[in-house]
Protein backbone atom coordinates (compact mmCIF):
# COMPACT_ATOMS: atom_id res chain seq x y z
CA UNK A 1 0.00 0.00 0.00
CA UNK A 2 1.17 3.82 -0.82
CA UNK A 3 1.04 6.91 0.58
CA UNK A 4 1.33 10.20 -0.48
CA UNK A 5 3.28 12.15 2.55
CA UNK A 6 4.20 15.99 2.95
CA UNK A 7 7.55 16.31 3.83
CA UNK A 8 8.38 20.17 5.22
CA UNK A 9 11.42 21.47 7.05
CA UNK A 10 10.77 22.81 10.59
CA UNK A 11 11.79 26.37 11.23
CA UNK A 12 13.47 24.61 14.42
CA UNK A 13 15.22 22.01 12.56
CA UNK A 14 14.36 19.07 11.31
CA UNK A 15 11.40 17.91 9.43
CA UNK A 16 7.44 17.60 10.07
CA UNK A 17 5.98 15.07 8.04
CA UNK A 18 2.30 13.92 7.60
CA UNK A 19 -0.04 12.11 5.61
CA UNK A 20 -3.06 14.20 3.91
CA UNK A 21 -5.52 11.33 3.62
CA UNK A 22 -4.86 10.05 7.05
CA UNK A 23 -6.31 13.25 8.78
CA UNK A 24 -3.82 13.29 12.20
CA UNK A 25 -1.19 11.01 11.18
CA UNK A 26 1.90 13.05 11.62
CA UNK A 27 5.43 12.82 12.90
CA UNK A 28 8.88 14.47 12.59
CA UNK A 29 12.34 13.50 12.55
CA UNK A 30 15.54 15.21 13.03
CA UNK A 31 16.71 14.12 9.40
CA UNK A 32 14.40 13.16 6.04
CA UNK A 33 15.20 9.77 6.55
CA UNK A 34 14.22 9.87 10.40
CA UNK A 35 11.29 11.45 9.11
CA UNK A 36 10.09 9.26 6.76
CA UNK A 37 11.06 6.14 8.87
CA UNK A 38 9.18 7.54 11.90
CA UNK A 39 5.80 8.28 9.30
CA UNK A 40 5.83 4.95 8.46
CA UNK A 41 5.71 3.79 11.67
CA UNK A 42 2.54 6.34 12.07
CA UNK A 43 0.63 4.94 9.56
CA UNK A 44 1.24 1.32 10.51
CA UNK A 45 -0.32 2.58 14.37
CA UNK A 46 -2.70 4.37 12.61
CA UNK A 47 -3.96 1.94 10.72
CA UNK A 48 -4.06 -1.02 13.39
CA UNK A 49 -7.14 -1.33 14.90
CA UNK A 50 -7.81 -3.60 17.50
CA UNK A 51 -10.63 -5.83 17.08
CA UNK A 52 -12.28 -5.32 20.28
CA UNK A 53 -12.18 -1.68 19.44
CA UNK A 54 -14.39 -2.57 16.17
CA UNK A 55 -16.30 -4.29 18.48
CA UNK A 56 -17.33 -1.76 20.62
CA UNK A 57 -17.92 0.82 17.93
CA UNK A 58 -20.45 -1.63 16.32
CA UNK A 59 -21.98 -3.30 19.38
CA UNK A 60 -25.96 -2.76 19.93
CA UNK A 61 -25.64 -1.59 15.72
CA UNK A 62 -27.81 -2.80 13.09
CA UNK A 63 -23.91 -2.92 11.30
CA UNK A 64 -21.22 -6.12 9.76
CA UNK A 65 -17.16 -5.74 9.77
CA UNK A 66 -16.27 -6.25 5.92
CA UNK A 67 -12.88 -6.57 4.96
CA UNK A 68 -11.77 -4.84 1.99
CA UNK A 69 -8.83 -5.09 0.02
CA UNK A 70 -6.94 -2.09 -1.65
Amino acid sequence: MKFKVVLEEAEEGGYVVYVPSLPGCVSQGETREEALENIREAIEVYLDIDDAEIEAETRGKKAEVVEVTL
